[in-house]
């Protein structure tokens, strides 16, 4: 049984080894496995954990990359399957820390990763892994959103199912439509973590307190809201708890949320109370912050706990 299994976006991230410099003035990059939660997934491995991804790459040789990368991440790729005559997408970032990180996504006419059939899916292994982690993005178009909505109803809200607001306006026609789907997810769900611009558009508030209440109002028994520099919220029925974020110097912000999300459901699993749950994702993500890439980026729980510390 793993312990951990994600599903959704995959890709080759494209990132540029000089900072503070336009794409068109890039000399040199770097190649990464990237795609949420393939992240998730990595994060998840560099803890112990058992987990795999359920995804879709092209036939090409940056699909054979994704396998390659997943395997020495300690991720299973029994689920990764391949689309003929579709690419691997890529993604291209810039980065001028501390706070703007354009990102371009290169998923066209369509991801593989988007090419997900709900016929193709292993449902006892979805049922029986002890966190499954599903996308927003992987609402955005079929048979990606049908194959979603199969996984999560074959879940049947148990412990722990989580969904991942992750919204992408480049993916959507509209807010509008993202919130309609989104909210046919929430239905079967129990966790559900996002920032507050993620929460506006899938139950239409953004101030954190209003955003976790209307989360648990949908069923969740846990909503996270991440607010950047104000810190992390985290609601149940019965209590409500903020951490302030831990400084360092930001090199590249894209990773922190997918290093918050492995961190989570590690802590999901160790059972721990909310705040030490929130400070240790809080720090996973912080230290992702500090570094270039995002996959080969996620830290170690001694690295974690070691930032903890000195944070005292």
């Amino acid at each position: 049984m793993l312990d951990v299994i994600t599903m959704g976006r995959v890709g080759v991230d494209v990132y540029p080894l000089q900072v503070g410099v336009g794409l068109e003035d890039v000399e040199t990059f770097g190649k990464y496995l990237g795609g949420s939660p393939a992240n998730v997934a990595v994060a998840a491995a560099r803890y112990g954990r058992a987990a795999a991804v359920i995804t879709r790459t092209g036939a090409d040789p940056f699909g054979r990359f994704v396998h390659k990368a997943l395997a020495e991440y300690g991720v299973d790729d029994r689920f990764v399957t391949e689309v003929a005559g579709l690419p691997t997408p890529v993604t291209f970032c810039e980065i001028f820390p501390p706070d703007h990180f354009p990102i371009y996504f290169y998923r066209l006419p369509t991801a593989p990763d988007l090419e997900i059939h709900p016929s193709e899916l292993d449902l006892d292994a979805i049922r029986t892994a002890t966190v499954f982690w599903a996308t927003v993005t992987g609402l955005c178009r079929e048979p990606s959103r049908s194959a979603t909505l199969a996984a999560l109803a074959a879940r049947s809200r148990q412990e722990i199912t989580v969904l991942d607001l992750d919204y992408r306006p480049q993916f959507w026609a509209s807010p509008r439509d993202a919130r309609h789907w989104t909210a046919a997810a929430l239905e079967h769900v129990t966790v559900a973590v996002g920032n507050v611009e993620e929460c506006e558009v899938a139950v239409g508030e953004r101030e954190p307190p209003a955003a976790a209440r209307a989360l648990l109002d949908r069923g969740v028994s846990l909503a996270i809201v991440k607010q950047g520099p104000a810190g992390v919220l985290a609601a149940r029925p019965s209590e409500s708890v903020q951490v302030p974020p831990l400084p360092v110097e930001v090199v590249n912000g894209l990773g922190a949320g997918d290093a918050f999300g492995g961190a989570l459901c590690h802590g999901l699993l160790a059972g721990w109370d909310t705040d030490r749950l929130l400070r240790f994702a809080g720090a996973a993500g912080a230290i992702v912050a500090s570094r270039l890439a995002c996959s080969a980026a996620m830290p170690t729980a001694a690295e974690v706990e070691a930032l903890l510390a000195g944070s005292r």
